[in-house]
C-alpha cells in the first residue's frame, strides 16, 4: 500500500503546507493531493507545488465536472503533466446539487452520463490523436445547437503532451456511480471508506470492472482516512466528530446526501437520521455528539501512533492500495509530535 498525502481545503498561501508537501517528496511519497469546492481551486495550487517539488504525483482531489468544459479540464491536466514531467493524477467529480447550482450557476443533470461523456472527451483531448469530435447528449463538440454560429470547426491541440493518457481517478459513493468508476476510471476516490464494511462499496466496483473486462487490478483504490494521534483516543474522536456530523447533516439537501446514504450503508441509519435532523436544525454540537464512536472508530485513524500503524494493515487487506491521509496540526494532540513527524513514521512504516 502506498502513501499519499491529503492536503484538503487549504487556505493559501500556507508555508506550512508547502514545507509539508517537500518533506513528503523527500520522503518517496506517492502523491499528494489538493480539493476544491468554492474557494481556491486545485490545478493553481498543484502547479505551484510542481515547481516546488521532484517526485511527487500531483492529484486533483477533485477537480469539478461542471466548473470546466471536458476540454478546458484537458488542457489544464495535460498543462500540469508537462510542466511536472508526466506527475498528474487527473481526480473528477460531479459534486453536488447545492455547489453545481448555487455556486457555478448550471444544471446539475444526469451525474452519470455527464461523467462518461467528461471522461472520454479529456481522454481525446490528452490523446492528440485527432482533431476533437464529439456527439453526447451533455456535449457536442464542434457545438451546433441553439445560439451556435455555424462557425465552429474540430480542432486538435496544438501543443504536445507529456503523456499520451493521464490517469483519471472518480470521486464516486453512490453504489451506480462506483459502477461506472469500475467500468471507465484507472482510479477510484471513496469517501468515508470503512475497511469493516469495504464488501459495500466495493460490490459495485466490481461489477463495473467485470463489465468492461477488466480485473480488480486495473483501479486503484485510494482510500483517504482524516488523522487524529494522541494517546487519549476520545480526544481524538472528538477531532474527528464534527466533520463528520458536517458531512452527514448538511452536504447536500435531504434525500441528496451522497455521505448520508454511505453511513447507511454502512449500517448507521438511526444515527444519520438524528445527526441530520439536529444539523440542519442548526443544533451543529449536538449533531456531532450524535455521531458513533464506531463510525468514527470505522472511518478515521485515532489514537496513538503505534496504534494507528498498526491499524493500517486493515486498510491494506481491505483493498486499498493508495492510503491519502490528511494531516492537521491541531488533529496532533501528542506534544512530542507534530504533522512532519507523523507522515515520516507512517512512510517509514510502509516502507
Amino acid at each position: 500500500m502506498k502513501l499519499a498525502l491529503n492536503l484538503g481545503l487549504v487556505q493559501w498561501p500556507d508555508p506550512s503546507a508547502v514545507s509539508l508537501v517537500r518533506h513528503a517528496d523527500d520522503l518517496g511519497v506517492d502523491s499528494v493531493w489538493v480539493a476544491e469546492a468554492y474557494g481556491s481551486d486545485a490545478v493553481s495550487v498543484l502547479g505551484y507545488l510542481a515547481a516546488t517539488t521532484s517526485n511527487i504525483g500531483l492529484g486533483t482531489a477533485i477537480m469539478q465536472v461542471h466548473a470546466r468544459t471536458p476540454a478546458a479540464a484537458g488542457m489544464a491536466a495535460a498543462t500540469l503533466d508537462s510542466l511536472s514531467g508526466g506527475r498528474t493524477r487527473l481526480g473528477l467529480g460531479v459534486s453536488g446539487p447545492q455547489v453545481v447550482e448555487g455556486w457555478h450557476g448550471v444544471p446539475y443533470g444526469k451525474p452519470l452520463k455527464r461523467t462518461r461523456e467528461y471522461v472520454d472527451i479529456v481522454r481525446a483531448v490528452v490523446a492528440r490523436e485527432a482533431p476533437l469530435a464529439y456527439e453526447g447528449e451533455y456535449y457536442q463538440v464542434p457545438y451546433t445547437g441553439a445560439g451556435a454560429t455555424g462557425l465552429g470547426k474540430s480542432l486538435k491541440s496544438t501543443t504536445t503532451r507529456e503523456r499520451s493518457t493521464i490517469p483519471i481517478y472518480l470521486a464516486a459513493i453512490g453504489p451506480r456511480n462506483v459502477e461506472l468508476c469500475g467500468e471507465i476510471a484507472d482510479g477510484w476516490l471513496p469517501a468515508f471508506f470503512s475497511p469493516t464494511h469495504a464488501d459495500v462499496v466495493t460490490e459495485p466496483l466490481r461489477s463495473g470492472l467485470v463489465s468492461s473486462g477488466r480485473d480488480i487490478g486495473a483501479v486503484d483504490i485510494v482510500g483517504s482516512p482524516q488523522v487524529a494521534v494522541g494517546a487519549d483516543v476520545a480526544a481524538c474522536r472528538e477531532r474527528i466528530r464534527p466533520r463528520l456530523a458536517l458531512y452527514i447533516g448538511g452536504m447536500g439537501a435531504p434525500g441528496r446526501n451522497f455521505y448520508y446514504s454511505l453511513v447507511c450503508r454502512y449500517g448507521f441509519e438511526s444515527a444519520a437520521v438524528r445527526i441530520q435532523e439536529l444539523y440542519r436544525s442548526g443544533r451543529k454540537a449536538e449533531a456531532a455528539a450524535a455521531v458513533p464512536d464506531a463510525l468514527i472508530d470505522e472511518v478515521a485513524l485515532i489514537g496513538p501512533l503505534d496504534a494507528i500503524r498498526e491499524r493500517l494493515s486493515a486498510w491494506e487487506q481491505a483493498g486499498v492500495n493508495t492510503l491519502k491521509v490528511e494531516l492537521n496540526e491541531d488533529d496532533i494532540l501528542d506534544s512530542d509530535l507534530d504533522r512532519t513527524s507523523v507522515l515520516t513514521a507512517l512512510a517509514e512504516h510502509l516502507g
